[in-house]
C-alpha cells in the first residue's frame, strides 16, 4: 500500500455514529450553551497557561524539585505537541465535519491538510494537567477537569471524532507521566539558579517538606 493511500484516512468507521449523535445534540442545544462551548473551545487553552503561572507563583517558596517540575511543565506541553504533530502527519485523518455528510460544525471546519487525529487541544490540555499533578494534586485535579471539558468541547463543536480527543488525551498523559518525574531530578540546578540573578523569579526555596498541598522532595 502506497503512502498516499493512507493520506486521507476516514475515521468515521470507528465512532462516526457517536460523532453524529453528539453533533445532533449540539444542533438542538440552546444557543447560549453552544456559544459558551464555542468560546471555551476556542480560547480555553489559555486557562492552562494561567494554571502553570499560578503553580510557578506558589512554587517560589517550595522545594527546588517542585520548582523544577513547574518550570518543566510548559516544556512537557511543547514536547507532547511535537509528538502529536508527528502522529497527525503519519495518519492524516480527515476532519469529521469534512467527511460525514450532514454534519454541521459550530465553528468553521478546518481546511484540508489540517488533520484531525489526534486532537492538539486534548494533547495540550492533558499534558499540562498531568504535569501539574506532580506539583500539586489539588491543582492537577482541577486542571484535569478542565482538560476533560476541553476534549469534549472539540467533539461538540464538530471538528473532532471522539477517538481523536481520546488518543490526544492519552498522548498528553503519557508524555507528562514520563517527563514530569524526570524534571524533579533537576532540583540541584534550580538551587544554583536560586543563588544567582534568577532568585527573585524562583524564590529562596524551603526545606524539603510537604507544605500547603504541594508535593516535596522528602514526600516523594
Amino acid at each position: 500500500m502506497s503512502s498516499r493511500a493512507l493520506a486521507v484516512y476516514d475515521g468515521s468507521g470507528i465512532d462516526g455514529s457517536l460523532y453524529t449523535r453528539v453533533n445532533g445534540w449540539a444542533q438542538s442545544a440552546p444557543h447560549w450553551l453552544d456559544d459558551v462551548i464555542k468560546v471555551w473551545s476556542a480560547i480555553g487553552l489559555g486557562l492552562f497557561a494561567l494554571f502553570m503561572l499560578y503553580a510557578w507563583w506558589r512554587a517560589r517558596g517550595a522545594d527546588s524539585a517542585v520548582m523544577a517540575k513547574v518550570l518543566a511543565s510548559p516544556v512537557i506541553v511543547v514536547v507532547a505537541y511535537g509528538i502529536n504533530s508527528v502522529l497527525k502527519g503519519m495518519v492524516e485523518e480527515l476532519r469529521p465535519c469534512a467527511q460525514i455528510h450532514g454534519s454541521v460544525p459550530l465553528e468553521t471546519c478546518p481546511a484540508a491538510g489540517d488533520w484531525s487525529f489526534p486532537s492538539n487541544h486534548s494533547v495540550i490540555a492533558f499534558a499540562a494537567a498531568i504535569s501539574l499533578w506532580f506539583v500539586s494534586r489539588r491543582l492537577g485535579a482541577v486542571a484535569t477537569v478542565f482538560a476533560v471539558l476541553m476534549a469534549a468541547s472539540r467533539v461538540w463543536v464538530g471538528v473532532h471524532y471522539p477517538h481523536d480527543v481520546a488518543v490526544g488525551a492519552l498522548v498528553g498523559i503519557l508524555v507528562a507521566l514520563v517527563l514530569a518525574p524526570l524534571a524533579g531530578r533537576c532540583g540541584p540546578l534550580v538551587d544554583k539558579l536560586r543563588s544567582g540573578a534568577l532568585r527573585p523569579l524562583l524564590g529562596p526555596g524551603t526545606p524539603p517538606v510537604v507544605t500547603r498541598g504541594y508535593a516535596s522532595h522528602r514526600a516523594q
